[in-house]
């Protein structure tokens, strides 16, 4: 096994089985360091055991680079796809019928990982498209994207998109609802783009009225296609974050999607192992509403893009038609819906 492969897996699984972040940058670093180096300096470094004197390389890097260097699996790598594996089960008809993924994160925001690097973990996972969500300015704390920097990463998506090709890269953003229920970005820019995400992410325990007319007045916007983890819970704790637990905010679920249902807004199941978002009684009420799903693994980092699984199951013990996922439809067919949602 190629010792730089064998780091990126390792860190690919790492990311996939939600370790803390900076295990996984350790690995992508070493990787980098072994790029690095001039031609058989690997080779003597194994042979006079100096690789760990290389800055960048310890000894769970090190480990890992002598065991694939000597043709074997890594140890790590094995325990690794066994302990982070993600099952598949009722679930498997609609993962195969899915065709993208619309909400992922890049390291534009807060992302582990580049568009580039996101957009050949989807392809290999047997996607048509992957749509790049990063966070919206006021998210200072996910360095969310302002208007220059949104608009460098959409010239970055046209780049790829050429090389990549027949795979598509869509545009979008996960924009914030603000508190008084106004998105966070311009709205000319926001008509550029393919898919916008409308999330909140603040003040997240303001009383239920006031909860309920925020997230109605984005949902009715014709720019919002996607009502992404619609509770703001989080059940577990996950990386770096294991006593983060967050409770649901407060909002009239039957009004929000009966405006969900009204202005062709759909309903994420947020795929996170820690969101599980929206629970299986909102889930109920907003099929109940006749509302449009989209099975979103919000990712930041590739190895997190399987977590699709996750909702594909939860999909399917809710009885969700394919032809009722969004992305289940073809980047033409998504984009012909994205166009034409109802205006206020």
């Amino acid at each position: 096994m190629d010792p730089i492969e064998a780091l990126e897996r390792v860190a690919y699984l790492q990311d996939r089985g939600l370790l803390p972040s900076q295990k996984t940058a350790a690995f992508l670093r070493a990787a980098e360091v072994l790029r690095a180096l001039p031609p058989g300096e690997l080779d003597h470094r194994l042979a006079t055991g100096t690789l760990t004197d290389l800055p960048g390389i310890g000894a769970s890097t090190g480990e890992v680079i002598t065991q694939a260097a000597a043709g074997r699996v890594p140890q790590r790598i094995a325990d690794l796809e066994a302990s982070t594996q993600i099952p598949l089960g009722d679930g498997a008809a609609i993962r195969a019928a899915l065709k993208g993924d619309c909400h992922t994160h890049s390291t534009w925001s807060d992302g582990g990982a580049s568009v580039e690097a996101m957009a050949r973990t989807a392809m290999a996972l047997g996607h048509e498209y992957l749509v790049v969500t990063d966070h919206s300015p006021r998210l200072t704390v996910a360095h969310g994207l302002n208007r220059e920097r949104l608009e460098a990463q959409l010239d970055e998506i046209d780049e790829l998109n050429e090389r990549l090709a027949p795979f598509r890269l869509l545009t979008g953003i996960e924009v914030d609802i603000l508190a008084d229920g106004e998105l966070d970005q311009d709205p000319d820019l926001l008509e550029r783009l393919d898919v916008v995400v409308a999330s909140v992410h603040s003040k997240l325990r303001m009383d239920e009225r006031a909860m309920t007319e925020r997230m109605v007045l984005a949902i009715a916007s014709p720019h919002v296609d996607i009502l992404g983890h619609c509770t703001g819970r989080k059940v577990q704790g996950f990386g770096a974050d294991q006593r983060v637990i967050r409770p649901e905010a407060s909002f009239d679920a039957e009004l929000v999607f009966a405006a969900c249902a009204r202005f062709e807004t759909a309903v994420e199941i947020n795929c996170r192992p820690e969101r599980q978002d929206p629970p299986p009684d909102l889930l109920d009420l907003a099929l109940e509403w006749g509302c449009k799903i989209s099975i979103d693994t919000d990712a930041y980092a590739p190895g997190q893009l399987e977590f699709q699984a996750y909702g594909c199951d939860k999909a399917a013990a809710h009885g969700i038609a394919p032809e009722q996922i969004v992305n289940t439809w073809s980047a033409d067919d998504l984009l012909a819906w994205t166009r034409s949602h109802p205006s206020t």
